[in-house]
């Protein structure tokens, strides 16, 4: 057997414990996802929010840490790699909902950006705002942190963007490695934003997806808006916001049934299964906004 059948079989998308475990409910809601660009993933520390080589992430920890109490829309802030080719460099930061990039953070400037755009929730004085458009797809590839995300992060990135090219869609999706998001064990993990049909932007999250999943993805979820219940963790927002789109997807029929790397579906009755997931999410949509003993990650740094 070769090493790369080995490492899938221990840790890529082969592994045992794929799919063992309900996805909906393992996110907890949140209102505004803040990312940093930062270099590359393969670059980043194992907690690059901690590390001496990693000054502009400290810093952002530190004034994080230190404004918890002021800033009153709940937030993520997650670092993303620096796209120099798509127009994402280092000290870019990018704001969903909002889809609005901001450029020029630097360890001199945090504290502005924090009591402007974190704090006050206005405009920042300090940089150039520039307006975001299309959708974005982040996927965890942070190697140094979890072995699994840095086997099944670069595999998807790749094969998203595969297939991106082969729809003609370049410039209009956008991929890019994230650091720690939670939940390393459902790799491979990615967090989508992108525009409803009312044109509001929709952040969800994705577990225990492999390449086979990704074409779907794109057509179903990013083209339809329609969510993949199987591979769905949950989003931002109010978790009620959802409900709707729960108690609709018989209209997503097979569409929602994960499918291993071998092409094998990890269903093991079609209807049974699929009004399983509609009754689980349902229930822990409901959950949602209920404490589930998480504070404030950065970085996936929980204090």
């Amino acid at each position: 057997m070769s090493s790369t059948s080995v490492n899938d079989a221990k840790h890529g998308f082969s592994r045992p414990e794929m799919y063992k475990q309900n996805l909906a409910g393992t996110v907890e809601s949140y209102d505004r996802h803040v990312f940093l660009c930062y270099k590359n993933h393969k670059t980043w520390h194992p907690r690059v929010e901690a590390s001496k080589d990693d000054p502009l992430p400290k810093c952002i920890a530190t004034a994080f840490k230190a404004r918890k109490n002021d800033i009153v829309v709940k937030t993520k802030i997650t670092v993303c790699e620096a796209r120099e080719e798509d127009d994402f460099f280092d000290g870019d930061v990018l704001i969903f909902p909002d889809m609005i990039k901001y450029r020029g953070l630097k360890e001199s400037n945090v504290d502005s950006f924090f009591e402007d755009v974190m704090v006050g929730c206005k405009s920042w004085g300090g940089g150039v705002q520039d307006a975001m458009t299309g959708s974005y797809i982040f996927v965890c590839a942070h190697g140094k942190r979890d072995v699994r995300c840095g086997v099944c992060g670069p595999i998807l990135i790749d094969k998203l963007n595969e297939e991106i090219q082969l729809k003609g869609l370049k410039n209009k999706i956008f991929v890019m490695a994230c650091s720690h998001i939670g939940g390393h064990k459902y790799a491979g993990n990615l967090i989508t934003f992108s525009p409803r049909p009312d044109g509001k932007i929709m952040g969800h999250w994705y577990g225990y997806v492999t390449p086979n999943d990704v074409p779907a993805l794109l057509d179903q979820h990013i083209a339809k808006g329609e969510i993949m219940h199987k591979l769905w963790r949950g989003q931002m927002g109010p978790p009620v916001a959802e409900l709707k789109g729960v108690e609709s997807s018989n209209n997503l029929s097979n569409n929602g049934c994960c499918q291993g790397v071998d092409g094998g579906s990890c269903c093991r009755s079609e209807n049974f299964e699929q009004n399983k997931v509609v009754d689980e999410t349902t229930e822990a949509l409901q959950k949602q906004g209920n404490k589930l003993g998480w504070s404030w990650p950065i970085f996936g740094f929980k204090k």
